[in-house]
């Protein structure tokens, strides 16, 4: 659960940044991946940006990429924009309100088309739906060569690859029964059927996985 960054913050824009300790934790590696893997131009489309903490320190280290957040929480929103003000890169465009399950995947007036999507921590707490428009959406709007990158805890071949992982799920299912541990294969499905032809698996800390798709 996301916590305000510092409470005792006095400045009003510390209090908007929310901290979320996993990013902390888990940036550095993914940053490592990304830096390998996406395009240098385009735009990177976050889907469920949560704190904005991954947005922030990655986009300056990506430029001349440009990176979109997105989020449908205003206190999300808030703290994107808080930590986007905090690092003043000039390729992190402002917060976006996006909702992958109910808005179109369109983007007409960014200032480049889409190169790459990316949602870290996100179809493991939201219903099965949310993985399925990920998919679709993203390969609607990535062209050729453009690349899906996903992060977070899979089961292989119907089982958790760590105890930790099942403990965790039991966790997600008490707060709500469509959240849940994903089967890499039924992700790999739905790319399959989103025209994604490639896929990278990438072992991370954790007992999570990179996930690293490229358009077909």
């Amino acid at each position: 659960m996301a916590q305000f960054f510092d409470p005792q913050a006095k400045d009003e824009e510390s209090v908007h940044r929310l901290h979320a300790p996993a990013t902390e934790r888990n940036r550095a590696v993914i940053l490592e991946l990304l830096e390998a893997c996406l395009p240098r131009d385009g735009v990177l489309l976050e889907v469920a940006s949560g704190t904005g903490e991954h947005a922030s320190f990655m986009a300056p280290r990506l430029k001349p990429l440009l990176w979109q957040p997105t989020d449908i929480d205003d206190r999300h929103l808030t703290s994107i924009n808080a930590w986007a003000d905090h690092v003043g890169s000039d390729n992190l465009l402002p917060a976006r309100r996006f909702n992958a399950l109910e808005d179109d995947w369109h983007f007409p007036d960014l200032p480049a088309p889409v190169s790459a999507v990316a949602a870290i921590n996100l179809i493991h707490i939201a219903p099965w739906a949310v993985a399925e428009a990920l998919m679709a959406g993203a390969g609607k709007v990535l062209p050729p060569g453009g690349i899906l990158y996903l992060y977070g805890p899979y089961k292989q071949h119907g089982k958790h690859t760590a105890p930790s992982n099942a403990a965790f799920e039991m966790a997600l299912k008490r707060q709500d029964p469509d959240w849940g541990v994903r089967d890499m294969e039924l992700v790999m499905d739905l790319a399959d059927a989103a025209g994604f032809s490639d896929l990278d698996i990438v072992g991370m800390p954790a007992n999570n996985f990179s996930l690293i798709f490229t358009k077909g």
